[in-house]
């Protein structure tokens, strides 16, 4: 499948600035959109394709360092970078700790910038993949029985179907079928990969549901 065509989001409050960063960015052939405020941004319609954010941190309503924790908030997890004409260490400091991948002070060299997104871009490229991996996880998980999801946490632990048959009550023979069916809808290879499918999952490995005792509450 073809990855969209990634797209560099530009919010400043002067048009004049607004434009020689898209010439610039332009020139790297990559696809540009300008907005002179945060609202506008956030009233717009973004594509579905690998994206960062050149945010200034002086603007109109609410400033960008206001907005870093607000895009948080909502859900939009773009990589940001800060350009600035008044910055300052405590300002560094506050957006690198909130994620943001640089903090450019103008005027900043063109390279500088162009760098810092191209890393910012390979950032949302990581997480799109990790998201988009998880979600087919997560699919397959939800295609298990009940049971079997009770038992997948149990399977990954190490425990032998004997072990989990006595700790559910049910028969080995039966445990048997599960865990081949777990096997089997969730795509998993072998046993190492199973488990590091419901690593990625955040699984509780190895946890019995409410109903059942613990083997270490049991065995001491």
């Amino acid at each position: 499948m073809t990855e969209a065509a990634p797209i560099v989001f530009v919010v400043d409050d002067d048009p004049s600035v607004r434009r020689a960063i898209k010439r610039l960015i332009g020139s790297e052939g990559l696809q540009v959109e300008l907005f002179g405020s945060a609202q506008e941004f956030l009233k717009s319609r973004r594509p579905d394709a690998p994206s960062c954010l050149v945010l200034d941190i002086k603007l109109p309503g609410i400033s960008g360092l206001d907005f870093q924790p607000q895009l948080a908030a909502a859900g939009i997890r773009i990589p940001i970078i800060f350009i600035t004409a008044h910055g300052d260490i405590p300002m560094t400091v506050r957006a690198m700790k909130a994620g943001a991948v640089e903090f450019l002070t103008k005027p900043f060299r063109d390279r500088d910038l162009l760098d810092a997104i191209q890393i910012a871009l390979e950032r949302d490229r990581t997480r799109r993949q990790e998201e988009s991996e998880i979600a087919v996880l997560q699919e397959r998980f939800d295609s298990l029985t009940p049971r079997e999801q009770e038992i997948l946490p149990l399977v990954v632990s190490g425990r032998p179907n004997k072990q989990i048959a006595a700790e559910l009550g049910t028969s080995e023979i039966t445990i048997k079928v599960h865990r081949g069916s777990v096997m089997r809808k969730m795509q998993a290879e072998s046993l190492a990969h199973l488990v590091r499918m419901a690593g990625r999952l955040g699984l509780p490995v190895g946890q019995l549901s409410s109903n059942h005792t613990s083997p270490s509450a049991r065995t001491g």
